[in-house]
């Protein structure tokens, strides 16, 4: 492939950071170049709701020397994503489109969800050292400035993640509401995030025990990459060292600390929060090892655009990410497993033989999958309104890679495989979705309909479903031997909305012979 540069803007909740990467080649991503900027938009979200139009021309003026830097690179493009302080404000469409105006660059809001995601992706970028380490009991423990999000990994697999409220910047602006002094700041700090943690233990950690914690931040991560390169083959920390660096920030003026860490002074607390938080939740799971990779979310950002690039085909499949999230949340809410794998096989099956019909691609499918998978979780709280009950718990709960919007394209296909289908002339909510959202849920709610009609006795009667579609007619065909009349009465009566859809008729073939 030809050499292509790239630029990852990130505007955080502390600084705005870019960074210029170039490719010229499978695994060949470099950063060639980065620029970090104080921009404290956190504190003012956070405290008032709203980032003030002084803060507002700084992040433009921030913004056109990034875009000015990124035309002497000739980059080939670029990605700029606001976090939690853009995603929380009230006044975020006028800020978005403030900064449209007055730079030239496109600034899209990331979910919480997508961008762990991305985090989780900026340590995919270290290569062998993060497969070797993710094969272990692992967590990784993602530090902002508005909260920390906390993934297990079990071999490789995403066991569970969740967000806790506790980022660095609103724990400080908690504290300085309070006037607490240096002196008594990590008891109060170790204090308020205990009793969240203590929560946290006895719902997703209970007997599990991980040996390894990757922590991604921008404030002690910087500290380890540095003392690595002492001499040390890795940014790795076991609790002696990190004693080390507790001690330090007890003992040391801020002005001192600001040396030897090499930050600004304003960010010292910072870091002593973050640490804080690192040393608890290190002793709460019972982890030996700390591995501080030194990487941000533009790591992450610059990783996905690899992908795109497919740089790194073979690589960790992080789509099996989503679909393992998916899986821990049906589980959370009593599904069933054997149900959810026969729809999901039907489901994809039935998806992959109309492509040349439906025009899907694979993140539809992906949907398709997750919808499957999530199928019955209302039934945890009502066995009669199953697919209101199923949407309400799919938009509350994350799934780490989907937005807000794909959220809701798999809420909405759950919704309506248990439900009448709202038609998109009928509901306000449909067309704020927009058309082409409506028409994706439309397609994936008729395939799903269909899959759920094959397996309605709950008995995986219909194993080694083989589809073949020949014109306007869809053969799904069977070899079983045992009776199939529930599933081909219902079938029938689903069958009329696959065809509206599609215009497919599907016709269900059964052969007793094997």
């Amino acid at each position: 492939m030809s050499v292509k540069t790239f630029a990852a803007i990130d505007v955080g909740s502390y600084e705005l950071s870019m960074k210029i990467f170039e490719y010229s080649g499978k695994d060949s991503m470099r950063e060639i170049d980065r620029v970090c900027r104080r921009l404290d938009l956190g504190s003012e979200t956070y405290a008032t709701g709203k980032i003030s139009a002084d803060k507002i021309d700084e992040l433009c003026r921030t913004l056109k020397e990034f875009a000015g830097l990124m035309g002497s690179y000739k980059v080939d493009g670029y990605k700029a994503y606001g976090t939690s302080a853009i995603r929380e404000t009230n006044n975020s469409a006028i800020v978005l489109d403030q900064i449209a105006q007055r730079t030239g660059l496109k600034l899209e809001v990331l979910s919480n969800s997508e961008q762990r995601f991305l985090d989780y992706k900026s340590i995919a970028s270290k290569g062998e050292s993060f497969r070797r380490i993710i094969e272990e009991k692992t967590a990784i423990v993602d530090i902002g400035g508005g909260s920390i999000q906390l993934s297990l990994f079990d071999n490789d697999t995403l066991v569970s993640t969740q967000n806790l409220r506790l980022g660095v910047l609103r724990i400080q602006e908690v504290m300085n509401h309070l006037n607490v002094g240096s002196s008594r700041l990590e008891q109060l700090v170790d204090e308020m995030i205990t009793a969240q943690l203590s929560a946290y233990k006895k719902m997703y950690l209970k007997d599990r025990e991980i040996q390894n914690i990757i922590v991604v931040d921008d404030y002690i991560s910087p500290w380890a990459v540095r003392r690595a390169g002492s001499g040390k083959e890795e940014s790795t920390i076991d609790a002696e060292g990190f004693e080390e660096l507790m001690e330090l920030l007890r003992t040391t003026s801020k002005t001192e600390l600001a040396r030897k860490l090499d930050v600004v002074e304003e960010k010292v607390p910072l870091v002593f929060i973050s640490a804080i938080l690192t040393r608890r939740i290190a002793r709460l799971m019972g982890a030996v090892k700390i591995w501080a990779p030194g990487v941000t979310l533009c790591d992450g950002i610059a990783y996905e655009y690899g992908e795109s690039l497919k740089m790194f085909q073979g690589e960790h499949d992080f789509e099996q990410d989503i679909v393992a999230c998916a899986v821990n949340i049906s589980k959370r809410y009593m599904g069933s497993r054997k149900r959810a794998e026969t729809l999901e096989s039907i489901a994809v099956t039935i998806f992959d033989s109309m492509k040349k019909v439906h025009g899907l691609g694979k993140r539809e499918r992906l949907y398709l999958r997750l919808a499957a998978i999530l199928h019955d979780c209302g039934k945890y709280i009502s066995l009669v309104n199953i697919g209101e009950t199923s949407y309400d718990i799919i938009m509350v709960t994350e799934i780490i890679g989907l937005s807000h919007k794909e959220r809701e394209i798999v809420a909405n296909i759950v919704r309506f495989n248990h439900s009448p289908f709202v038609y998109y002339e009928q509901s306000m909510g449909s067309k704020a979705m927009g058309r082409e959202t409506y028409l994706t849920v439309a397609k994936l709610t008729a395939i799903l309909r269909l899959a759920a009609s094959m397996d309605r006795s709950h008995k995986q009667k219909l194993k080694g479903l083989k589809a073949v579609l020949r014109e306007n007619t869809l053969f799904l065909s069977v070899a079983t031997m045992e009776d199939i009349t529930l599933e081909t009465g219902y079938f029938a009566s689903r069958a009329e909305f696959f065809q509206e859809v599609f215009s497919v008729t599907p016709v269900l073939k059964q052969s007793k012979s094997f």
